[in-house]
């Protein structure tokens, strides 16, 4: 397990999963409670809901970063931390 670890403790890898991981969390979310027709009638211009959602998205990925500190891959995680703040600061820009 330890050298499978090894083997994938790289940035890159952690920053493909910190952009991932929240799009196919927020696409999920909004599948699950039919959040289609708010957004749309909305014109993705509310931006308290907007910036909720990237927030809600967000989580996936704080969840990963604290399983890849306790497992001490730090590369992984610092790459998961910095995929991730696209969608932190995207939530700061849509609630202003």
């Amino acid at each position: 397990m330890r050298q499978f670890l090894d083997h994938i403790d790289r940035y890159w890898i952690g920053i493909l999963i910190g952009l991932a991981l929240p799009a196919l969390f927020g696409y999920a979310y909004i599948q699950t409670f039919h959040l289609w027709d708010a957004l749309r009638a909305f014109h993705f211009q509310a931006g308290s809901m907007l910036s909720k959602m990237f927030l809600v998205s967000f989580f996936p990925d704080m969840a990963f970063l604290f399983v890849f500190y306790q497992l001490d891959t730090w590369k992984l995680a610092k790459g998961i931390l910095i995929g991730g703040m696209p969608y932190v600061l995207a939530a700061i820009i849509t609630s202003i």
